[in-house]
């Protein structure tokens, strides 16, 4: 996440050179892509976190320390 980033709150995921922005509501892909395998674990981690990742966009918009968010096991 980046600082007072625009709406709607989203993510980016880097893997390999590739990056999307991933919206957090719905784990959508709003841009970008990412190889099959990445995508599909990004997209269960934000299932998964999807209430942590809110909490982090909302403290990034105040801007305030986010929180780390644990990695998919």
């Amino acid at each position: 996440m980046y600082w007072q980033d625009h709406q709607p709150p989203h993510f980016h995921a880097i893997y390999g050179g590739e990056e999307a922005l991933v919206r957090i509501d719905d784990a959508a892909f709003l841009a970008g892509s990412l190889p099959r395998t990445a995508a599909r674990l990004v997209r269960e981690w934000a299932e998964l976190r999807r209430s942590e990742l809110q909490d982090n966009w909302d403290r990034a918009q105040a801007p305030t320390k986010l929180v780390p968010i644990e990695p998919l096991r």
